[in-house]
């Protein structure tokens, strides 16, 4: 291809200009062939592959067909076809977003936003609040398509449901025991007002960050919170003790009980013995008076007098002299007698 050789003409502007003829006379010559079929086909071959696309996980793509929406892609390598008949858009759905209400946070600095965190709660006092909105996208063709800012119109719909529901309640109960409740009720209010804008947008959480009352009157309102957490703690107090002493009380009464159920059980199974027992000794009384008499008798002396010694004398009319010996005895130390105690008393006087 002698078109190439080196010239002898050292002008550059004119090397350029040949340069190109030869550049066109080339082109020239290869489109005259199948070099035109071939770049035809490359460039389709192009525009067809421009329809691939990417989706990564924790995204979702929503497909449009001349500008409606068509399908929605999971993550993967998807197709579609080329512009201008396909296009399609990658929305995040699985990140979790954040929105804050009355104060703005840049590199670890907090600053406030009046206009934003002050508002009258329901007694007609001024409340500094601030709230933070976690989010997520719930639905990626509404937020693309049903709203025009979705995360402005979250932001906008937060402070309205925030300062709704402070306008509801008094600022003590929002600053102690109702802030759970408040929080909740936020988070229900505002995801009302996204679902009726339709921005496809889903409140994970909505938490109160800050909750005091003007600066000026602060420490007095700090000073009432302190208060209600200290009954509180006492109220926890009374509650614990009185868990700790009932169920004692209840167990001593329940042993009291059944202690007197089985001393009531003992004495009517002893009363009913010693009824019965009664009733043979009367059986045996009506059969022989007198045997039965002496029999009692001696029986009832054996009981009372246990420790000293018995002595069974004839009767009145016996001629024996009755002779005693008066040398120490049972319960006698040198003719005299010792102490008795109140049982041995007892013992001779019923003898």
């Amino acid at each position: 291809m002698d078109q190439f050789r080196p010239r002898d003409d050292q002008n550059p502007i004119r090397d350029i200009r040949r340069g190109v003829e030869d550049a066109r006379e080339i082109l020239n010559r290869f489109m005259k062939g199948r070099g035109s079929l071939l770049v035809v086909l490359a460039i389709i071959g192009l525009y067809m592959a421009s329809g691939l696309y990417k989706v990564d996980p924790g995204e979702k793509g929503v497909v449009l067909f001349f500008g409606k929406v068509h399908a929605l892609t999971d993550p993967g390598l998807s197709y579609r076809l080329p512009r201008p008949f396909m296009s399609h858009q990658i929305v995040d759905t699985s990140t979790v977003r954040r929105a804050e209400i009355g104060f703005r946070s840049d590199r670890g600095r907090t600053r406030s936003v009046p206009a934003e965190s002050l508002m009258l709660t329901g007694d007609e006092n001024i409340a500094d609040v601030q709230l933070v909105v976690q989010y997520m996208v719930q639905d990626p063709v509404k937020f693309l398509y049903g709203a025009d800012n979705p995360e402005l119109a979250l932001r906008v719909s937060a402070e309205v449901a925030l300062r709704g529901v402070v306008g509801e309640n008094t600022i003590d109960h929002t600053m102690t025991s109702g802030r759970l409740e408040v929080q909740n009720k936020v988070e229900s209010y505002l995801q009302k007002l996204l679902d009726t804008y339709q921005t496809g947008l889903l409140v994970t959480q909505a938490r109160l960050l800050v909750v005091d009352p003007p600066a000026q009157v602060q420490e007095a309102f700090h000073d009432v919170v302190r208060a209600w957490e200290d009954r509180e703690r006492l109220i926890k107090e009374a509650e614990g003790f009185r868990e700790d002493v009932l169920p004692k009380a209840r167990g001593q009464a329940q042993q009291e009980i059944r202690e007197a159920e089985a001393y009531k059980a003992q004495r009517v199974i002893r009363a009913k013995g010693d009824s019965e027992r009664f009733s043979s000794v009367l059986a045996a009384y009506a059969k022989s008076p007198k045997v039965t008499r002496e029999r009692l008798y001696l029986e009832s002396v054996e009981q009372f007098l246990p420790g000293p010694r018995k002595y069974v004398m004839e009767t009145d009319n016996s001629r024996v002299l009755p002779l005693l010996p008066l040398g120490p005895q049972e319960g006698f130390a040198g003719g005299r007698s010792k102490p008795s105690s109140p049982e041995s008393a007892a013992e001779k006087k019923g003898n």
